[in-house]
């Protein structure tokens, strides 16, 4: 019998005020020790590039301080890893990260707003086009669960030459990929470990935000987790995804929505939101949100499910329905080239016919 994989573990700073008041210049390979995610390193760069500088802001305790590169918007001081490539007069800035305070926005949340092409870079995976809240030539793409960001900075690139970037990134540190899989979404999440102010941010085709600015879920410890969801009444796997994680998210005593983090072996994932119904910030019937994408009115055991998608082929999905045991749900999927339109559809007909949430005296009742 094989030994499971030891999760991963990281250096975090002891204080806010041990940031670097400039981010280090660092390897992509050094950086990995100081990073909650899969750092990826470029493996081609495009012609006439021969410049690629990588920086890396590391994780510390919630704190406003006077740091480069900090975020404006939050006291949270999440890890990060940036790298510019330059040269012939073009520059482009890669941003890589673990996008954890909400499920990413359609999976491409730099793009929001914008008309983004989908383009597959191999391994399942997909990268987005568009153009970035900048204003910027951009692009995106989430690769075994790093949320992996460019904008063209100078000059000129095309579609061909960002593609093949992205095609050509391969992990820093191969060893940490299987470690970084196999560690919980809740102990990677920065706000599920920290007392950060959350963000109000979109989160997929129809309109749910926590607009709640302290941190407010309650995540499950791992070795609870197996139990907790089957006092639920919660399937612990749709398809290929297992259980990862979950939070219960409230209004002071009262829980409002219960969300539940499922993942693939290669770092995929599906984020389920359930509420009694009318209990939490799910409205029925969705309304959209202000981002380019098709709508459907679907039939699922001769009750509407609301689905919304970016790309038939690849998603990323987002499908909301009500079930008859009186419960409001919600099923959000990343993007990739087995996760479009018609598996989406499947998974949440397998999880809506495995949920029991009217039969257990669980958390929502």
């Amino acid at each position: 019998m094989s030994s499971p994989v030891p999760h991963w573990r990281w250096h975090i700073l002891e204080s806010a005020a041990d940031l670097d008041p400039l981010p280090p210049v660092i390897t992509e390979e050094l950086a990995q020790d100081g990073c909650n995610f899969v750092v990826w390193r470029p493996s081609e760069l495009p012609a006439g590039c021969d410049t690629s500088t990588g920086t890396i802001r590391r994780e510390a305790p919630p704190g406003r301080v006077e740091a480069e590169g900090r975020s404006p918007w939050s006291d949270a001081n999440p890890s990060g890893y940036r790298t510019e490539i330059s040269g012939g007069g073009r520059r482009l800035r890669l941003k890589q990260f673990l996008y954890d305070w909400a499920f990413p926005a359609a999976d491409h949340p730099c793009l929001w707003g914008s008309d983004a092409r989908p383009y597959e870079i191999g391994e399942g995976r997909v990268v987005w086009l568009g153009t970035d809240y900048m204003g910027h030539r951009a692009a995106s793409a989430r690769m075994a669960r790093t949320t992996v960001e460019l904008s063209v900075l100078e000059g000129e690139f095309t579609d061909e030459e960002l593609v093949a970037l992205y095609a050509a990134l391969r992990p820093a540190v191969p060893e940490a990929v299987p470690r970084v899989l196999a560690t919980p979404f809740a102990e990677l999440s920065y706000w599920a470990r920290q007392p950060a102010e959350m963000v109000s941010v979109p989160t997929g085709v129809f309109s749910f935000h926590r607009r709640d600015r302290q941190h407010e879920g309650d995540w499950v410890a791992a070795a609870d987790l197996p139990a907790f969801l089957t006092g639920q009444g919660v399937p612990l796997s749709v398809g290929a995804y297992r259980a990862d994680s979950a939070a219960t998210f409230g209004d002071g005593a009262a829980v409002r929505e219960l969300d539940v983090v499922y993942a693939s072996a290669s770092g995929g994932e599906l984020r389920l939101t359930a509420q009694r119904t009318g209990g939490g910030r799910l409205v029925f019937p969705p309304e959209r949100d202000k981002h380019p994408a098709t709508a459907e009115l679907l039939d699922l055991g001769g009750r509407p499910l609301h689905l919304g998608y970016s790309d038939a082929r690849y998603g990323a999905c987002d499908a909301w329905w009500q079930h008859p045991d009186g419960h409001e749900l919600r099923l959000l999927g990343s993007s990739g080239t087995g996760l479009g339109r018609d598996a989406f559809v499947d998974l949440v007909t397998e999880l809506d016919a495995g949920l029991r949430l009217g039969g257990r005296a669980g958390t929502l009742g």
